[in-house]
């Protein structure tokens, strides 16, 4: 039966993919006896409460491969249809890499390789922290393990050597991956671009390695994964040495990675792993075992734990209201708890971001985060200390130099759920982060992703350091909600924006030095992405439109206007993404046709066309000097920005 149960899988993946004419059947045919052994020997879940908190993770890094995924979860019993199966790839269908939020039994959407695997460390990451908050002496409310299959690319990707860098430091014993270890990548083997020694590596980086020599052997993979969970203290790495397109004519080579073998190798393939029936055909028999092995032993887990945890809301109450409040994750920020925060004069809004996300830690306790070795700089820093291995309760997480795996992380911890999560770091360097934040975007997380040193105005660290195109970048990601407050009041505005967001990432981009902080900036405006903060006193001859630091410097070019007998009217846009959401009615108001717009930003002009021609910008890189004699070389000054606007016709 196990014989055919993994034949099963095999075949679903060869026949979806043939179907579609596009898709990649060697890791299907290679992988699916480890994928059966996990499936239905050790990974707990519930695929009628697909969301249960305590499930185990499974995450298929190697993205890739997604029949693989979909063809078990189908077998397990999740919704997924033998007509999703046969319309693999196709719109509406299941995706040609798996997708959160799209297909049941999806944990996260992978396929960049290296994402995932960092993802499931993010998940690790909350488990140990949720269950140091919430468990008790015989009340295991969390206590999953996160597992996963990855592929040798994974393991080249810089990201995911970061992450698994983090994850043998913290020590992660529940994280379990299985590697796809079949020495075949896309353009040829593995040893024209690789020759490290695993095994070697892995411990170096603190994990346990266990080496199965079979691929095929079920007992030997079910062994190593016994062995892996025996193991508390470190992440485990069980390489699994398989053949990659198991059973094809061309097994064993690079022909079988990202092509479908076609029908007649796979009526070949069905003879030669004794397989008689037709395309998209299962017994009822592999049914009835996947409902014994995977939907039934699941669900009797999830029944067990339901029972303990109503006796722990009988004896621990507080703390299972608290556990409920996790778990639901809709906390509202309350901003009278921050009006003093906004009060300040002279102040950079990265310091009182930090101020912001102290304060509301103290109150929200799944709160969570901190930065890649910036937390001086970036003020993104957790609370209760630094989480480690002897510290899974504290909220300060020291990512170190890994912005990319901070990046992941941070989304496979909120993919966890129960936690609102943050990562930090210097602007210029969410260009190593950009995938991650991209993914974000993609499977409608609301990750926070925190960046100081927002400008030109960095100064002396010079053009390397100093970000002109990221905002443009940035803003250009669908369902990413990109905010750039001018002062104390719009920095307040932006975490509760992102702290009760339910489904779009959230970039909070900050400033190094002092902003002024004016009257009229607030909540509601920067909810709605632009306002006015300065009317014009009578007939309107013009707009200064801006960001950020710049809203300062507009607010002081209508000052030099006004002396000049002209009424100006100053919009800040901290969130562009916001602002298009609004009514053409509110986007009329605030910014009128036949208007003189000029927009002000010191970046790349580039988000701004489509407001107005004017723009006023910063189209080259920086120089290193202080921020004063940066700005002036620029033309960044109240002068200055005047001036431009006279220069245009009104």
């Amino acid at each position: 039966m196990e014989n055919n149960a993994i034949n099963a899988i095999r075949f679903l993946g060869v026949d979806a993919i043939n179907q579609a004419n596009s898709g990649h059947p060697g890791i299907v045919l290679g992988a699916a006896p480890m994928a059966y052994k996990l499936f239905t020997a050790h990974l707990n879940i519930d695929v009628k409460k697909p969301n249960w908190i305590n499930r185990d993770r499974f995450v298929l890094s190697a993205g890739h491969g997604s029949m693989l995924l979909y063809a078990l979860n189908h077998l397990s019993g999740y919704k997924i249809s033998m007509e999703d199966l046969r319309n693999f790839r196709s719109i509406g269908n299941t995706p040609g890499h798996p997708e959160y939020g799209h297909t049941e039994g999806v944990e996260a959407t992978t396929g960049p390789l290296g994402q995932g695997i960092s993802n499931a460390v993010g998940m690790a990451i909350a488990e140990t922290h949720l269950a140091a908050r919430f468990n008790k002496p015989d009340f295991n409310v969390i206590d999953h393990y996160t597992y996963v299959i990855c592929g040798d690319g994974d393991l080249q990707e810089g990201v995911a050597l970061e992450s698994v860098s983090l994850a043998g430091h913290l020590g992660l014993g529940k994280l379990i991956v299985l590697f796809d270890s079949n020495d075949i990548q896309l353009d040829g083997k593995v040893s024209l671009a690789y020759s490290e020694e695993h095994k070697k590596k892995f411990e170096a980086m603190g994990w346990q390695h266990i080496l199965v020599e079979d691929g095929n052997d079920l007992n030997l993979i079910n062994k190593a994964i016994n062995k892996a969970k025996k193991d508390s203290n470190r992440p485990s790495i069980i390489e699994v040495k398989t053949t990659i397109g198991f059973g094809a004519t061309e097994q064993g080579t690079s022909k079988v990675h990202g092509s479908p073998i076609g029908m007649e190798e796979a009526e070949k393939l069905r003879v030669t792993l004794n397989w008689p029936y037709k395309k998209f055909e299962v017994p009822t028999e592999i049914y009835n075992h996947y409902r014994k092995k995977v939907t039934l032993r699941g669900q009797r887990v999830h029944k067990k734990w339901n029972q303990m945890y109503q006796e722990y809301q009988n004896q621990y109450k507080d703390e299972a209201q608290l556990f409920d409040a996790f778990v639901k994750n809709d906390d509202q920020i309350d901003l009278t708890s921050l009006e003093d925060l906004s009060q300040a004069k002279d102040e950079a809004t990265r310091n009182v971001s930090g101020k912001v996300l102290q304060r509301l830690s103290q109150k929200h306790l799944n709160i969570i985060g901190g930065s890649a070795d910036l937390t001086a700089s970036t003020k993104a820093k957790g609370a209760d200390g630094n989480y480690d291995r002897d510290h899974r309760l504290a909220r300060n997480i020291n990512f170190g130099v890994r912005e990319h795996a901070m990046g992941a992380i941070v989304n496979g911890m909120t993919l966890h759920g129960g936690l609102r999560v943050f990562g930090g770091a210097f602007f210029v360097f969410s260009d190593y982060m950009k995938p991650a934040i991209r993914l974000a975007a993609i499977m409608h997380i609301p990750s926070i992703f925190v960046f100081s040193h927002d400008s030109i105005a960095v100064g002396e660290d010079g053009p390397t350091h100093q970000p002109i195109e990221q905002l443009a970048g940035l803003r250009a990601i669908p369902n990413l909600n990109v905010i750039r407050p001018a002062d104390a009041s719009e920095t307040i505005a932006a975490w509760k924006i992102a702290l009760e967001s339910k489904d779009t990432p959230t970039v909070i981009i900050l400033t190094r030095q002092n902003v002024t902080n004016y009257e009229h900036t607030s909540y509601e405006g920067v909810l709605k992405g632009a306002y006015i903060i300065s009317k014009e006193e009578e007939e309107l001859d013009g707009i200064l439109l801006s960001s950020g630091s710049e809203v300062d410097l507009a607010m002081q070019a209508k000052e030099i206007l006004k002396e000049q007998g002209l009424n100006i009217r100053v919009v800040s846009m901290p969130s562009q993404f916001a602002f298009e959401q609004q009514t053409k009615k509110y986007q009329k108001q605030v910014l009128p046709k036949r208007k003189k717009i000029l927009a002000i930003e010191m970046a790349s002009s580039m988000p701004w066309y489509k407001y107005t021609k004017d723009v006023y910008a910063l189209d080259s890189f920086g120089a290193s000097a202080p921020a004063e004699d940066v700005l002036k070389v620029f033309n960044f000054t109240k002068e200055a920005i005047a001036e431009a606007f006279l220069k245009k016709t009104i």
